[in-house]
């Protein structure tokens, strides 16, 4: 009896230990919970909306349109995107916005640019090219207009390129988001200054304007179509 009271208080100290050591563990502390990242569309948006309020400030005689999607024959999809458009009585500016953090390298001839050397990007005043070639199919037997090339980065970009994309006399302008209201207004200003009269009368910028709105594709489904082929490295 003696004996087996004695095992029994052996077996009790034997789980003694396991007991203490899990009174004595500390919890587990909970992971932090990662913190959001801001999604690529909302960056996007917010890079819009940035634009949008730079071409809130232009001239009162001035009409913009922003993502338009025009037919476009030469392209592989049928039609080409264009960021924004500026419709001014000297000239339309049509305007390519990239969203890049880096050095951005490249010339006007280069087939690609490179950000930080790191990326390559198909030359954005080539690619803004063949917008104003689809905008000018349209606008046969409408009117002729000088166009103006327009690329605007991010200030988190700094630009290794040819310092004339930066000068005013330039028909292509490398800009900051930030500063592309100022540099159409020095562009008009410029235009005005060799051409007193306006070239586009005030019915036909509005001819012009009506005239993009017409021709702009808003089916979902179609540009659903073009984004994909173009993410697809199809383009």
């Amino acid at each position: 009896m003696l004996k087996a009271l004695f095992s029994l208080f052996k077996k009790s100290d034997a789980k003694l230990p396991q007991a203490v050591q899990k009174i004595q563990s500390p919890k587990p502390k909970p992971k932090p919970k990662p913190k959001p990242k801001v999604a690529s569309t909302r960056i996007g948006e917010l890079g819009e909306h940035k634009i949008n309020i730079q071409l809130d400030q232009l001239p009162k005689e001035c009409k913009s349109l922003s993502d338009l999607m025009l037919p476009n024959p030469k392209s592989r999809t049928g039609y080409t995107q264009i960021d924004h458009i500026v419709i001014s009585p000297y000239c339309i500016f049509v305007i390519e916005t990239k969203n890049y953090n880096g050095e951005i390298k490249g010339g006007r001839s280069d087939q690609q640019w490179s950000v930080s050397n790191r990326y390559k990007m198909y030359n954005p005043l080539k690619q803004n090219y063949g917008h104003i070639k689809a905008i000018e199919s349209l606008m046969k037997g409408v009117t002729a207009v000088k166009f103006i090339s327009m690329v605007s980065f991010t200030m988190r970009c700094r630009f290794s390129i040819d310092p004339e994309l930066r000068k005013i006399h330039s028909d292509e302008l490398i800009v900051y988001d930030v500063e592309l209201s100022e540099y159409i207004s020095r562009k008009l200003i410029s235009l005005k200054m060799g051409t007193p009269e306006p070239p586009i009368s005030a019915a036909q910028t509005q001819t012009i304007y009506d005239h993009l709105v017409k021709a702009n594709i808003t089916d979902a489904e179609i540009r659903k179509f073009h984004v994909q082929r173009i993410k697809g490295g199809q383009l």
